[in-house]
């Protein structure tokens, strides 16, 4: 009977101890490499500008192969986000452009919801990535600039446009 008790004590205190120990985990909250970015209606030029750095070798592809036009997802970032981009209304268009001086970057942009994706490339003659689309809804973004070659360092400028 008292080994019983023992054992029944010890199976107790593991559960306990699982328990409390996922509960004590932080909850992370979305954060991204270089900041958030919220814009309103008639947001400013300067409002819609931030910069970063590209880097890493998490391919993009992992999080979507294609995205809702079936434009291939390509390029190499970090796994967690560059940018937050929160959007207060919706808004019928905006044009996303990565100027990092016409190096090869690639963009990608989740949101919403997870299941919107939408990835761009080139821009015309130049290497540097772009997103021109329509129908953003309000909402939070995660956006990812990305290089084709894995690892690779390069400053850049965002800057989200409404045309």
């Amino acid at each position: 009977m008292k080994y019983c008790r023992l054992r029944l004590k010890s199976q107790w205190g593991w559960l306990l101890a699982t328990v409390t120990a996922v509960m004590a985990q932080p909850v992370i909250a979305e954060t991204a490499n270089f900041g958030t970015l919220k814009l309103s209606a008639g947001f400013t030029p300067t409002q819609g500008v931030v910069e970063g750095y590209t880097g890493g070798s998490y391919s993009l592809s992992a999080i979507s192969n294609r995205d809702r036009d079936k434009k291939a997802c390509i390029g190499f970032a970090d796994p967690k986000p560059d940018h937050i981009l929160i959007l207060d209304k919706d808004f019928d268009r905006l044009k996303v452009l990565v100027n990092s001086g016409g190096y090869d970057t690639t963009l990608l942009i989740q949101g919403p919801d997870d299941a919107t994706i939408r990835c761009g490339d080139d821009t015309g003659k130049s290497k540097d990535a772009s997103i021109d689309d329509r129908n953003f809804k309000s909402g939070t973004y995660k956006v990812w600039v990305g290089t084709f070659n894995s690892g690779v360092k390069q400053n850049y400028t965002l800057t989200v446009q409404q045309p």
